[in-house]
């Protein structure tokens, strides 16, 4: 039983004692007689000269204790002493009611207590079947979901095993160079006490072995995209801007070409600070007009998509002059296998580490994307790979390395969704986010020499970040 029905029954039992003490007790202590009430609960009448009469009933309606006291003549001088105990006798009556209404109201509100304690067990009880019911359901469903990570996580298996491998060369350079320093440090400490010239030659044979490494850490794996930084906002929703990848350190001309078609005008600036204060340095006037925004400037030249054809032009800036045109065989144009945005984007050039590629996308092929490299003077077809990816469902796509990677939308909310390496001329989904803050992208290109991204995000010029998990090549790689 339950706390608070036990301090309820205690109330009730309090209750009923005194009562009874009242009916069975109270004349007794001043020396009167007592009367039975009849069985029909009316009192026997009594003459006041028989002496002082106390009468109990058993309850009123409310169940409160009712005395009735008949006093004899009135006679001060016999009865002076008996009034002094009535008085007293009348006064613990009215005191013991009072607490017996108190005890009520705290019963009253104990058993609302009770009842209200008895609707949440109720209510704790029932969710409590309910968890049991669904402990099941649960379960079931979180190995499910465990699951889906383990096989998602299953890829990266040998990508790791290469990164151990590659994790024992570093560390044996930093033992080197952690040796050297230890030496070099003892020759400031001591002068003479190594020759010089056999230290420096060891600091130049591992410089050459570490320039020797990082040359075989061209290339690398996309596993996160950071930013976007803008740097300017201008032109239309539509467009391309680039740099050479294949350019020097000190050469940072900025291209700029606004809209997706009716255009000829191709801007210049010396850097990237020219082209955000809009020095412009130069403006050429190309012989046809260009389609889509996926134009690409490539070892000094410019390619792009003729207006209305799947024709490839390369257009030298230096000359002034179509240096190359070729037809890319079968390949849709003027929005027949666009990305998602329309724009007759349907012919996508780009360059990486690799080279010059086109991407686009054939009736053959169902309207896949197909991927070829380009010889970069003839623009002659090197060799093709064919996908399962729809072109029309691409938001952007760019080159890394050799591999593919593809968005699944152009506005708010895309991401990398699916890579393909023409390597191994495998696929794989993958789930790489970027923030696409202006929410509408019409062009994503990366460019190796920086290590970035850049795009054109509804009128403003972006570049984003790139984080590449680098493989350590081997002298059995080509």
């Amino acid at each position: 039983m339950s706390p608070s029905l036990l301090k309820l029954g205690a109330v009730l039992s309090t209750m009923a004692m005194i009562s009874n003490w009242m009916s069975q007790t109270l004349p007794s202590l001043v020396g009167l007689n007592i009367t039975r009430l009849s069985t029909s609960d009316t009192l026997t009448q009594i003459s006041p000269k028989e002496g002082w009469q106390v009468y109990s009933s058993a309850q009123d309606p409310d169940g409160r204790c009712i005395c009735t006291v008949v006093a004899p003549e009135q006679n001060l001088c016999s009865r002076d002493a008996k009034s002094r105990q009535l008085r007293q006798l009348l006064e613990k009556v009215q005191n013991m009611s009072q607490s017996i209404e108190v005890l009520n109201l705290r019963t009253q509100r104990d058993f609302q207590y009770v009842l209200k304690m008895e609707t949440q067990m109720k209510g704790l009880k029932a969710k409590f079947r309910q968890i049991e019911d669904d402990r099941k359901t649960l379960m079931t469903k979180h190995f499910q979901e465990l699951k889906e990570k383990m096989d998602e996580l299953l890829p990266l298996i040998p990508v790791l095993e290469q990164y151990k491998t590659d994790a024992k060369l570093i560390t044996q350079f930093k033992e080197e160079i952690r040796n050297l320093s230890t030496v070099l440090t003892g020759i400031q400490e001591e002068i003479g006490a190594y020759d010089y010239e056999e230290l420096h030659q060891r600091v130049l044979s591992l410089e050459t072995r570490l320039r020797d490494c990082m040359k075989k850490l061209t290339c690398g794996k996309l596993m996160k995209i950071t930013g976007p930084i803008t740097v300017k906002i201008s032109g239309t929703r539509f467009g391309a801007w680039m740099t050479d990848p294949l350019a020097s350190e000190k050469n940072n001309r900025v291209w700029y070409m606004d809209s997706y078609t009716n255009n000829k005008i191709v801007r210049e600036y010396k850097s990237i600070a020219d082209f955000v204060s809009g020095a412009e340095s130069r403006t050429y006037n190309l012989p046809f007009k260009w389609a889509g925004t996926n134009h690409v400037v490539y070892n000094g030249s410019l390619y792009f998509n003729k207006y209305q054809s799947n024709i490839i032009i390369k257009y030298s800036f230096d000359t002034g002059r179509v240096l190359a045109q070729r037809s890319l065989e079968y390949a849709g144009f003027h929005n027949v296998y666009p990305y998602t945005w329309g724009g007759f984007s349907d012919i996508d050039l780009m360059a990486d580490e690799i080279g010059l590629w086109a991407v686009y996308a054939t009736n053959q092929n169902a309207g896949n994307i197909v991927i070829s490299q380009l010889n970069q003077d003839t623009l002659e077809v090197l060799k093709s790979w064919s996908t399962g990816y729809p072109k029309r469902s691409a938001g952007e796509s760019f080159m890394i390395c050799g591999t593919l990677y593809v968005t699944n939308s152009h506005l708010t909310g895309a991401k990398v969704y699916y890579s393909y390496s023409t390597k191994t001329s495998t696929y794989e989904y993958t789930d790489i986010p970027f923030h696409n803050q202006y929410f509408h992208i019409s062009m994503l290109d990366y460019n190796a020499r920086d290590r970035a991204l850049y795009a054109w995000n509804n009128g403003h010029q972006v570049l984003f970040n790139v984080t590449l998990f680098h493989v350590i090549k081997t002298e059995d790689d080509t």
